[in-house]
């Protein structure tokens, strides 16, 4: 993602409340020191909500044979 728009260190803490608007619908920000960029401030990933053992019953198939290895795997691990 490209950075939306880019402040100098002055205009950072002066609409620091502004910047942190715009990272928190998504867009990143550049600030820069001297026309150099220093540092970007990007949004955070949200925390992902798990719902718990069992969520995904019925919406994934695992066969029977999954645990077992065929012999050249098995001797490749030591497990013959």
């Amino acid at each position: 993602m490209e950075a939306g728009r880019q402040y100098n260190v002055h205009e950072a803490k002066t609409h620091l409340s502004r910047i942190l608007e715009q990272v928190a619908t998504g867009e990143e920000v550049v600030i820069s020191k001297a026309g150099q960029p220093v540092a970007k401030v990007v949004p955070l990933r949200p925390k992902v909500k798990r719902t718990g053992r069992g969520s995904l019953r019925g919406q994934i198939y695992i066969p029977d044979d999954f645990d077992e290895l065929p012999d050249d795997i098995a001797d490749a691990f030591g497990a013959h």
